[in-house]
C-alpha cells in the first residue's frame, strides 16, 4: 500500500468520523436553540403595573383631576411589543383601545383618563368622566385577538389581585 493511499484512507476515516460527530451534535444544538426561543417567549411579559384611582385633590372632573387617574402597562421583556389593537377595560365596560402604540422593551406607559398629548411614556383616553372606581374595580388588559393578558383588581375583597394570561407574542 502506498503512502498516498494510506493518507487517503486516514483522511476518509477522519471525514466520516467528523460527519458522525456533526450529526450527533446537530440535534443537541437545535434543542438548545429551541429552549432559548422558548425562554424568550416566556420572558415576553406585558402586565398591568401600578394603578392610581384617586389622584391628589378633589375629583371635580377637571382635566387635571382626570389625568391624575391612570393605569400603568409595563413590558418586562427586552423586546418591543406592538400594542396596536390591544384594549384596557374597567368593570363597567369602559374601554380604551391602543392605536399605533409600540411599547419598548423594559419600559412602562401610563394611560391617563383625561385629555393630553400622547408620548412614549404617557397616553390619554380623552374622557370627560372618571373611569376607575376608587373603592372596587378591575382593570383588564387584552391583546389584539381578545385574549386576556393581565387583570388587576382592587377593593374590598380583591386588593391588588393579579391574574396574568399568557402573552403569546
Amino acid at each position: 500500500m502506498s503512502a498516498s493511499s494510506t493518507a487517503r484512507r486516514i483522511a476518509a476515516t477522519a471525514l466520516a468520523a467528523g460527519a458522525i460527530v456533526s450529526a450527533v451534535a446537530l440535534p443537541a444544538a437545535a434543542h438548545d436553540d429551541n429552549r432559548h426561543h422558548r425562554h424568550h417567549r416566556h420572558e415576553q411579559r406585558v402586565e398591568i403595573g401600578r394603578v392610581q384611582t384617586d389622584g391628589p385633590g378633589r375629583d371635580n372632573r377637571s382635566n387635571r383631576s382626570l389625568n391624575a387617574e391612570w393605569v400603568e402597562i409595563t413590558n418586562n421583556s427586552r423586546r418591543a411589543v406592538d400594542l396596536d389593537g390591544w384594549t384596557l377595560r374597567d368593570n363597567d365596560g369602559n374601554r380604551y383601545r391602543f392605536d399605533d402604540v409600540r411599547l419598548a422593551g423594559r419600559s412602562t406607559v401610563r394611560i391617563h383618563t383625561g385629555e393630553g398629548r400622547d408620548t412614549r411614556t404617557d397616553l390619554y383616553q380623552g374622557r370627560r368622566n372618571h373611569v376607575w372606581d376608587n373603592h372596587s374595580d378591575k382593570a383588564t388588559l387584552r391583546d389584539s385577538h381578545g385574549r386576556t393578558v393581565d387583570t388587576k383588581s382592587w377593593g374590598n375583597h380583591h386588593r391588588g389581585h393579579h391574574h396574568r394570561g399568557h402573552d403569546h407574542r
